[in-house]
C-alpha cells in the first residue's frame, strides 16, 4: 500500500477524529498517520542508490548513465600458458571489472569423456593411415595431450574445471570504448588468446562481472590445474606501503610508489643509471622528502650538485680540497658506546688508518703493512691514547707524529718518503691539520669537486671514516649517499670500507645510499655485487648498451625490462625493493624541482632570478 494510500481513503461515513470533505455524496477522510509507516514508505534499498540515472541495453554495449560498459568473454586459449600471462591486463592502466568462475568438474566423469575422445582420435588416425593419407600431426598431438592428460587425472595428479573468464570495460563514449577493446584484444592474441563480445547477452555479461557471484554467461572452456594455475595469484605491480616517502609513480598504473627504507632488512641502497639519466635528481628528491622525517642526511658529493640543496635547507657545506679550510685527522677517535669499549673502537680505527695508508702510499708490502700498523699503535701511545683512556678529554695525534714516530723505525725509508707529500709536501694542508668540521646538523655536504683527481679515492675514504666515527657516538637515523662511488671501487680498500659501512651500518641506524653511473667499474669490482646484494633498494635508470647485459645479468632482468632501461626518458627506470620491483618515473613538484634541478639552463635561470630579486630589494631601500 502506498504512502497516499495511506492518507486518503474512502469512507461512507464518518466517525470521531475524521474531517468529512462532501463532494457529490462522497466522504473523504483524511485519517492519523503514525510516523513509522511514512518512514517505511519513503524507505530506499541499496540498488536504489547505486542503480545509474538511466539504463539503456543494447546488443553489444550497455549504456549506464555517462558510462558505457561492454563485457567480453574468453573463448579460445592456446596449447600452452605461460605464467602471469593475465598480468598485462590485470595492469592496465584502464576501468574494467573482471570475473573468474571455477566449476570443478567429477574426474570420473571426465574420465569417461576422455576415453571417447580418444577413441575419436585413435579412429581418425587409423582411418588416415588404411587409406594412405599422409599423418596429420594435429591428429597426432591431440592424441598424445589426450593420453597424458588422462594419466595424470588417473594418478590424482591433475583435475580438470570449467572455466569461465568475463571482462567488462568502461568508457565514456564508443570512441574510447572501442580502443580498449582493441588494446586489450591485441594483448591477448599475441599470446593466442581470443576474446569476443557477450552478442545480445549484455545484461548477462554485466551482471555475470559485477560482485554478486552469479554465473549468467555460462561460457566455460575445459582448463586442467596447470593451466588454471597460471591465472593465479593477480600478479599486481604495486609497490606502496603506509608509511614512507614517495619516490615515485608506478608505469605500469599511475599508482604511487611509497617506501620506507628503515622498514627493510637493512637500509641501504644503489642507483646505477649513464651521465644526465636523472639519478642525482632522483637522489635530491630523495633526499628532500627524507628531511621531512626526521632523518640526518650527509652526502660525499664530487661535482658540487648539492650545493644549492644545502643553502635551500639550512644545511652545511663544506668545500674539501688541499686549499680548502676544512680539515679532518684520520687520528681521530669517537667516544665508545655503551655496546662498545675503547680498546674495540681503538683497534677499529688502526685497522681503518692500515687501508688509508696503503691506499695513500701506493701499496705496502706485508713487511711494511706491519710496520705502518705498529707504528699507528705506537703513534696514539706517545699522546697517551691507550684501550684504557678516556676518549673524550684526548688529543689524537697528527700525520706528521705518525711520520715521526715511522722514521725511528729500522727499514722504513721507503714509506718515510712516501709519506713526506702529505706531511710536508704540497698536500699537507689537506690531511696534517686538526679536524675543524662540525657536522651537527640535519643535512651535510663534502664537496670534493675541487680535489685532484688522484686524490679524489683518499679524500672520500677519509671524509667516510670521519662521518663513521661521528655517526658511532650516538644512535640517530641517518642517510650517507655516496655520489659517483665508482671513485671507491678503482681501490680495494676504498672498496672494501664501503662494503664494511653497508654490513655494518644496520646496527647504526644508518643507511647507505651508492650512486653512480659507470656500472661497469662498479661490478668488475670483488666488492661491487657484495655490495648490491647487501642493499635492499635498486633503482635502475636508463643506461647505456655498454653496461646493459652486465646489468641484466647482476639483476635477472627479463628482455622486456632490459629493453625499457634502454628506452627509458630521463627519471625512467625499474626500482626494486626487496621482492618487488615496478617500473618506475620519478616526479617532483614546481618547488621541489627548483631546489634539486641539475639541467644547467634552469640553473643559470634561477641564479638570474635571484640576482634581479636581490637588486630589487636593494633598489627598494635605497
Amino acid at each position: 500500500m502506498g504512502i497516499f494510500d495511506t492518507l486518503f481513503k474512502k469512507k461512507k461515513s464518518s466517525s470521531a477524529g475524521e474531517v468529512n470533505l462532501a463532494d457529490g455524496g462522497a466522504s473523504v477522510s483524511i485519517l492519523p498517520v503514525l510516523p513509522e509507516k511514512i518512514y517505511e514508505s519513503a524507505n530506499l534499498e541499496l540498488q536504489d542508490v547505486i542503480a545509474p540515472s538511466a539504463l539503456k541495453i543494447e546488443s553489444k554495449s550497455i549504456n549506464l548513465g555517462d558510462k558505457i560498459a561492454r563485457t567480453f568473454f574468453i573463448i579460445s586459449y592456446p596449447r600452452y600458458l605461460t605464467d602471469n600471462w593475465f598480468s598485462p591486463i590485470i595492469n592496465l592502466d584502464k576501468v574494467f571489472d573482471i570475473s573468474i568462475f571455477i566449476h570443478p568438474i567429477d574426474t570420473s566423469l571426465m574420465l569417461r569423456q576422455f576415453q571417447k575422445k580418444v577413441a575419436e582420435v585413435q579412429s581418425q588416425i587409423n582411418v588416415r593411415e588404411k587409406k594412405g593419407m599422409v599423418r596429420d600431426p594435429m591428429l597426432d598431438t591431440a592424441y598424445q595431450d589426450l593420453e597424458g592428460l588422462r594419466d595424470n587425472l588417473i594418478q590424482a595428479q591433475e583435475k580438470m574445471f570449467d572455466v569461465g573468464i568475463y571482462i567488462t570495460i568502461y568508457a565514456d563514449n564508443e570512441l574510447d570504448l572501442f580502443k580498449i577493446e582493441s588494446e586489450i584484444k591485441s594483448m591477448l592474441e599475441s599470446k593466442l588468446i581470443y576474446i569476443k563480445p557477450a552478442l545480445f547477452q549484455q545484461e548477462e555479461g554485466f551482471k555475470s562481472v559485477i560482485p554478486t557471484n552469479t554465473d549468467l554467461l555460462n561460457i566455460h572452456q575445459k582448463l586442467n590445474s596447470e593451466p588454471l594455475s597460471s591465472v593465479f595469484p593477480f600478479i599486481s605491480f604495486d609497490l606502496t606501503s603506509n608509511k614512507g616517502i614517495l619516490y615515485g609513480v608506478n608505469r605500469h598504473n599511475s599508482s604511487l610508489v611509497i617506501f620506507d627504507r628503515f622498514s627493510l632488512e637493512n637500509y641501504n641502497s644503489v642507483t646505477f643509471a649513464k651521465a644526465g639519466a636523472g639519478k642525482s635528481y632522483a637522489t635530491k628528491l630523495e633526499i628532500l622528502r627524507s628531511l621531512m622525517f626526521d632523518v640526518d642526511v650527509m652526502v660525499i658529493d664530487p661535482e658540487r650538485e648539492y650545493e644549492f640543496l644545502a643553502e635551500a635547507v639550512g644545511g652545511r657545506y663544506f668545500n674539501i680540497s688541499i686549499s680548502s679550510d676544512h680539515h679532518m685527522n684520520p687520528f681521530d677517535l669517537p667516544i665508545p658506546r655503551e655496546d662498545e669499549t675503547a680498546e674495540d673502537v681503538l683497534r677499529s680505527n688502526i685497522i681503518s688508518l692500515v687501508g688509508l695508508f696503503r691506499l695513500m702510499l701506493g701499496g705496502l708490502t706485508p713487511e711494511e703493512d706491519s710496520m705502518v700498523d705498529r707504528a699507528i699503535s705506537e703513534t696514539y701511545a706517545i699522546k697517551d691514547i691507550t684501550p684504557e683512556s678516556d676518549f673524550s678529554n684526548i688529543e689524537p695525534p697528527l700525520l706528521s707524529d705518525f711520520e715521526m714516530v715511522l722514521g725511528g723505525m729500522e727499514g722504513s725509508d721507503s714509506v718515510v718518503a712516501r709519506l713526506a707529500k702529505y706531511t710536508r709536501g704540497s698536500w699537507a694542508t689537506f690531511l696534517n691539520r686538526p679536524s675543524n668540521v662540525d657536522i651537527d646538523k640535519k643535512f651535510v655536504v663534502f664537496s670534493i669537486r675541487d680535489m685532484e683527481d688522484e686524490l679524489k679515492p683518499i679524500a672520500m675514504y677519509i671524509i667516510m671514516h670521519y662521518i663513521w666515527n661521528a655517526i658511532r657516538k650516538n644512535l640517530k637515523k641517518r642517510l650517507l649517499v655516496v655520489d659517483e662511488a665508482w671513485w671507491m671501487m678503482k681501490s680495494e680498500d676504498t672498496a672494501s670500507f664501503l662494503y664494511s659501512i653497508a654490513k655494518r651500518g644496520r646496527k647504526y641506524y644508518l643507511g647507505l645510499s651508492t650512486i653512480t653511473q659507470d656500472a661497469a667499474d662498479f661490478l668488475n669490482s670483488p666488492y661491487g655485487v657484495p655490495i648490491i646484494t647487501n642493499s635492499s633498494i635498486q633503482l635502475l635508470l636508463k643506461q647505456s648498451p655498454t653496461t646493459i647485459d652486465v646489468l641484466q645479468k647482476t639483476f635477472n632482468l627479463t628482455d622486456e625490462e632490459k629493453y625499457l632501461l634502454l628506452e627509458s626518458s630521463v627519471g625512467e627506470g625499474i626500482f626494486f625493493a626487496g621482492l618487488k620491483h615496478v617500473a618506475i618515473k620519478v616526479i617532483a613538484s614546481y618547488t621541489e624541482d627548483q631546489i634539486i634541478t641539475s639541467d644547467p639552463s634552469q640553473i643559470l635561470s634561477n641564479r638570474k632570478a635571484k640576482q634581479e630579486h636581490e637588486e630589487a630589494e636593494i633598489a627598494q631601500k635605497q
